[in-house]
């Protein structure tokens, strides 16, 4: 069940009628309230791999409170066992087939451990409990959680499946207040829910039955139609997962919980350091307060801040997947973000004006581009035909003939890449509005837009990208 269908959200409307009537209850009703929904959701996600779940959520904060009792090596000891324990499902799940083929091939033997659905949702609930017991054990976070709400934690719904990956002293000092829900956080909720709607129903899913397609045979396209591939899927996983995000963000709202920001206009960026900050923050915050300044960071000098950039990236691209193209897509990013890095002194020298500012916004967003290709194919071969096709047979008389048989996907592809023109004010200045709209419009624009879904709908309703991560 995901956020884009008529089921979810008439079980979210059924959940949300006794979510009000429970509203003033005692919390720990209401808690628990949200986390049998939660595990539910969990369940007609995954089946009875949902037992995960809970089975890592009690080891692990029955560990971590144990840790919180203790000082030096046995601290020490006891958030390495932690970070073991809670890696080793999702480790198994995500690689272990892939390894057991790699070591089957060297060895030339027959064994192979057989391939097991990853858990959906499961590398975000791990990052979190990492995240919980990295904080506790740094005293970075000092509340006494209960396993109820350290359960709530790492189930809520509308975070489960996909992210954002939300820090314990951003989630428990909000589950611990009185239950009140602001109108404005209400209706902002509702403001993200629409827009997430509209940015995965439908743009994203439009407009990636045509990104499939080259994807799976870039030779039978013409270099101008490969380009458009290109295009469309670097704006379809923006799409797709900044939608996600979007809706995930406005249920919570709803709900009486804020977070934060996922994505932040990244296409935008002027370098690649200045993407990372934009693009899914949740994941490259995750991943540099407990993976890149773990290992030194910008501390021991500017060869060692590479390497340890690049270490970085590479755990990122190894996160996405078991494969060679998202080790490579890791590794790709690391030599740039060094490479920026390393470059610093000499930029900081050129002045900022509408020339360097746009040529830079235009490299940034070729290079991120250009690393898309290699993150959506299924192997080098693909991404070498889809290269080639794009730079010796770029043919434009294809242009026309290509509007003319796919307007409406060519319209969706224009809007969505000049909506990253729309200013950050422009777009805060929207939501403002919207907020301060009666009732009456609300219900018109969410009216609209679940039309403009249903003409736009296809049978095969896409899954969110992030899913299978």
């Amino acid at each position: 069940m995901v956020f884009t269908t008529l089921q979810f959200w008439a079980a979210f409307a059924a959940f949300l009628f006794l979510f009000a009537l429970l509203r003033n209850a005692r919390r720990e009703l209401l808690i628990l309230y949200v986390i049998l929904a939660s595990l539910g959701f969990f369940y007609l996600s995954n089946g009875w791999l949902m037992l995960l779940l809970p089975a890592t959520a009690l080891v692990s904060w029955l560990l971590t409170r144990r840790m919180s009792e203790t000082e030096g090596k046995q601290r020490k000891l006891l958030f390495f066992l932690i970070v073991l324990l809670d890696l080793l499902p999702l480790l198994y799940f995500k690689y272990a087939h892939s390894f057991s083929e790699l070591l089957s091939q060297m060895f030339a033997s027959n064994f192979s451990i057989p391939s097991i659905a990853l858990p959906i949702g499961i590398s975000f609930y791990t990052f979190q409990t990492i995240s919980y017991s990295a904080d506790v054990y740094r005293r970075d976070f000092r509340l006494k959680a209960s396993f109820a709400e350290y359960l709530l934690y790492l189930s809520f719904f509308p975070l489960l499946l996909a992210g954002p990956i939300t820090r314990a002293k951003t989630f428990f000092p909000q589950i611990r207040r009185k239950h009140v829900v602001s109108e404005r956080l209400l209706y902002m909720g509702l403001w993200l829910i629409i827009l997430g709607i509209v940015k995965k129903a439908v743009v994203a899913d439009y407009i990636a039955q045509y990104n499939d397609w080259i994807f799976s045979a870039p030779d039978a396209y013409s270099g101008f139609e490969c380009l458009m591939g290109l295009l469309g899927f670097t704006m379809q996983i923006y799409l797709d997962f900044s939608g996600y995000s979007d809706i995930s963000i406005g249920i919570a709202a709803i709900l009486g919980i804020r977070l934060r920001e996922n994505f932040a206009f990244p296409y935008r960026s002027q370098n690649l350091t200045e993407f990372w900050h934009r693009w899914h923050i949740s994941l490259s915050t995750w991943f540099r307060d407990y993976l890149y300044i773990p290992l030194g960071g910008s501390r021991k000098g500017l060869l060692r801040t590479c390497c340890n950039i690049f270490i970085t990236m590479l755990a990122a691209g190894i996160w996405h997947g078991s494969t060679m193209m998202f080790l490579l897509w890791g590794a790709l990013h690391g030599i740039g973000l060094a490479t920026h890095k390393a470059c610093l002194p000499f930029l900081k020298g050129i002045r900022d004006n509408l020339l360097t500012i746009s040529l830079s916004r235009i490299i940034t967003f070729c290079f991120v581009a250009s690393c898309w290709v290699i993150f959506r194919s299924p192997d080098l071969h693909t991404a070498k035909l889809l290269f080639e096709n794009i730079f010796t047979r770029m043919d434009l008389s294809y242009a026309e003939p290509f509007i003319v048989a796919r307007t409406t996907w060519c319209i969706l592809l224009a809007g969505s890449i000049l909506s990253l023109f729309v200013g950050e004010r422009l777009y805060l200045h929207a939501e403002a509005k919207f907020i301060h709209w009666p009732w009456l419009m609300k219900l018109l624009v969410f009216l609209l837009v679940v039309q403009i879904v249903i003409e736009l709908h296809s049978s095969d309703i896409q899954p969110f990208l992030y899913f299978r991560f």
